[in-house]
């Protein structure tokens, strides 16, 4: 562990890297999952570091009040996403929907999406010199990441932040350099306000970024940001909360600056909540959501389930958990800074889980 990790209050937590699917992680041994099945467990799951703290209360949490156990690695979305189709694990998760040949090679089946809780990206800067939050739009922010905008006065940045003793300093980028869901989010956030970047670099886990420096996790992006003035970089948001960074307010599509939060979060849910079709698989995207207190670079985290369950026993206990994570679950999701599902979309999912075929075969 790098010293920068130090940042992290919770030395346990430092699995969590927003989204967090490192390259590492997701290319990591299956021997923790293979090991799992031997012991007295009832489901074993792999996949997103992101929600795992949430994760770890929840299975905690079930056990004590059902007594079934779950065993879950956090090893990533790439790593989930694999076992899954692989048939090693019960359930997978992962910080960004699975590709439809992603899915058609699974080999259980059609593969249920199911949204557990929501997270924010957060930008993070270090310019002593501003007093109030930095307040960026999508197209400056783009132009920032893709080296146009290059000055920490220039005329763009000034005009969004009217008053603000903006510094005649060289703007220096920081990204990260391993693969992960946090990169995702941030960057089909400015693959949708900006039809530049778009083109290239585009969005995934991992891009050709054009400047900037690499930082590895949560605590890479941070730690240079920390230490070195003039840089901008982004984090997940219970990453900067918990170690107090500063974050900026980004205006979203209804033209309103909006700093990253829970609230904010499940706003930008909601909206795009409100407009599903029915028979939506739920691999969607909320990036840059409609309503005025939505925050723009928000994303749901999942969990994956084949729809059918051949082993009964199990496919039971997989569905009985997940009703109670929709209900029960996301109880606890604000005080560890994930923000809860809309009401009327948990409502829906509950009723989703009646399509899992239990003793079914694929």
């Amino acid at each position: 562990m790098t010293t920068s990790a130090k940042l992290w209050p919770l030395a346990a937590l430092t699995v969590l890297t927003f989204a967090a699917c490192s390259k590492d992680r997701s290319s990591g041994s299956d021997t923790g999952v293979a090991s799992a099945r031997s012991g007295s467990v009832d489901l074993t799951g792999a996949g997103a570091t992101f929600p795992y703290p949430l994760y770890s209360k929840w299975f905690s949490d079930y056990a004590a009040k059902t007594g079934v156990k779950i065993n879950y690695q956090s090893i990533g979305s790439g790593g989930g996403i694999r076992q899954l189709s692989e048939g090693t694990v019960d359930f997978g998760a992962s910080d960004s929907p699975m590709k439809d040949d992603e899915i058609a090679k699974a080999r259980g089946g059609k593969v249920l999406h199911i949204p557990t809780v929501l997270g924010a990206v957060a930008v993070t800067y270090n310019v002593a010199e501003l007093k109030e939050p930095l307040k960026l739009s999508g197209d400056v922010l783009a132009d920032i990441f893709l080296g146009r905008i290059t000055k920490w006065n220039d005329a763009r940045v000034a005009a969004l932040n009217p008053g603000a003793a903006l510094p005649a300093k060289d703007i220096l980028v920081v990204h990260r350099s391993d693969g992960s869901g946090t990169s995702f989010i941030f960057t089909d956030y400015l693959s949708a306000v900006s039809p530049t970047w778009a083109k290239a670099p585009g969005k995934g886990k991992e891009v050709q970024w054009p400047v900037g420096l690499g930082g590895k996790g949560n605590e890479g992006v941070a730690g240079q940001v920390k230490q070195t003035p003039g840089t901008i970089g982004y984090v997940e948001l219970a990453y900067a909360k918990q170690n107090k960074l500063p974050v900026a307010a980004i205006r979203n599509s209804a033209g309103q600056f909006v700093l990253p939060s829970v609230q904010g979060a499940t706003a930008a849910a909601a909206g795009v909540a409100e407009k599903l079709d029915p028979n939506t698989d739920y691999r969607i995207s909320i990036v840059n959501a409609p309503g005025a207190t939505a925050y723009p670079i928000s994303s749901f985290t999942w969990l994956l389930v084949y729809e059918n369950q051949s082993d009964a026993a199990k496919g039971k206990k997989i569905v009985d958990f997940v009703r109670w994570a929709l209900t029960e679950g996301e109880q606890s999701a604000a005080a560890l800074d994930y923000a809860p599902l809309p009401a009327a979309m948990a409502t829906q999912l509950d009723q989703r889980l009646n399509s899992i075929r239990v003793g079914a075969t694929p």
